[in-house]
C-alpha cells in the first residue's frame, strides 16, 4: 500500500509538472504567434492570440491546433486601388477585428500557418465610415443648391441615419435633414442606400440627391482568406461578420 501511495504521489507531481510545462509552452507560442502576425500584417501593436485546447504540447507535436482566437485593435484598411467612391485617400480603421481560427496547421519551420476555416467580426465606427461618404459639398442644382453628409449615427432597426447639410446660393441652412439608410455588403463592398430622400426646400432630381445620400466603399486588405459576410448597424458603428477558408496567419 505504501508503494502504491508513493506511486500516486509521483504521478500527481509529474502530472502537475506537465501542466506547468504545457502552460509555459502555450504562453510562449502565443507570444511568438502575436509577433509574427504583427510583422505579417504590418500592425501597430501585437494582436491578442489565444491557443485553445489541452494539452498544447500534443497539438504542437501533431502540427495542428484545433482552435486559435485572434483579436486585432486598430486595423487599418487602405483605399482599394488607392481611391474610394468619395475620394478617400487615408486608411479606414477597423476598431476591433476578432477571428476564431479552426484547424490551424503550420509549416515545418513554423514560419507560416494556415487555418482551415475562420469566422469573426470587424467593427467600424460611424466616424470612420463617414470617410466613405460625400462630406464635401455636391451641387444638386448648379449655382443654387448644394448638399453634403456631415454625420452618421444609429437610425434604429438596423438602419443608419445620415445627417445632411444643405446650402442655398452658398448660404448654409440652419436645419439639417435626416435620412434613413440601409446598409449591406456584397463581395468586398459596403453600400449605404437611402430608404427615403430628404425633403429639401428647393426641389432637386433624385439622381442628384442620391449622389450625396448613397455611397459605397470597397474594404480590401483584410488578412488573406478572410471575406465580408454580413453587416449590421449598431449603436456606435457597424459590425461586419467575416468568414473564410484557408486563412493565412503569417507569410
Amino acid at each position: 500500500m505504501r508503494a502504491l501511495r508513493v506511486l500516486l504521489i509521483v504521478v500527481v507531481i509529474l502530472g502537475g509538472l506537465f501542466v506547468i510545462a504545457d502552460r509555459v509552452a502555450v504562453n510562449f507560442a502565443e507570444n511568438e504567434a502575436a509577433d509574427r502576425v504583427r510583422a505579417s500584417e504590418g500592425l501597430h501593436q501585437n494582436p491578442d492570440v489565444s491557443i485553445k485546447g489541452f494539452p498544447f504540447l500534443t497539438q504542437l507535436a501533431g502540427g495542428r491546433f484545433d482552435d486559435v482566437q485572434i483579436g486585432i485593435d486598430n486595423y487599418d484598411l487602405p483605399p482599394a486601388d488607392g481611391k474610394s467612391s468619395a475620394g478617400r485617400s487615408q486608411p479606414m480603421r477597423i476598431d476591433r477585428l476578432t477571428a476564431e481560427m479552426h484547424g490551424v496547421s503550420f509549416s515545418g519551420d513554423y514560419s507560416a500557418a494556415t487555418a482551415q476555416r475562420a469566422d469573426g467580426t470587424a467593427h467600424i465606427s460611424y466616424a470612420e465610415l463617414l470617410k466613405a461618404a460625400r462630406t464635401q459639398p455636391v451641387q444638386l442644382v448648379p449655382g443654387l443648391v448644394s448638399a453634403q453628409v456631415v454625420g452618421l449615427s444609429d437610425g434604429g432597426n438596423g438602419k443608419i441615419k445620415l445627417d445632411i447639410k444643405a446650402s442655398v446660393r452658398g448660404v448654409p441652412l440652419s436645419r439639417h435633414f435626416p435620412v434613413m439608410s440601409s446598409v449591406k455588403v456584397q463581395g468586398e463592398t459596403v453600400s449605404v442606400t437611402a430608404v427615403g430622400l430628404p425633403k429639401l426646400p428647393v426641389p432637386a432630381g433624385e439622381k442628384e440627391v442620391r449622389s450625396v445620400t448613397d455611397f459605397s466603399e470597397q474594404l480590401a486588405g483584410l488578412p488573406a482568406g478572410l471575406k465580408l459576410d454580413k453587416i449590421e448597424a449598431v449603436s456606435d458603428g457597424v459590425d461586419i461578420s467575416v468568414t473564410g477558408k484557408d486563412v493565412r496567419l503569417s507569410r
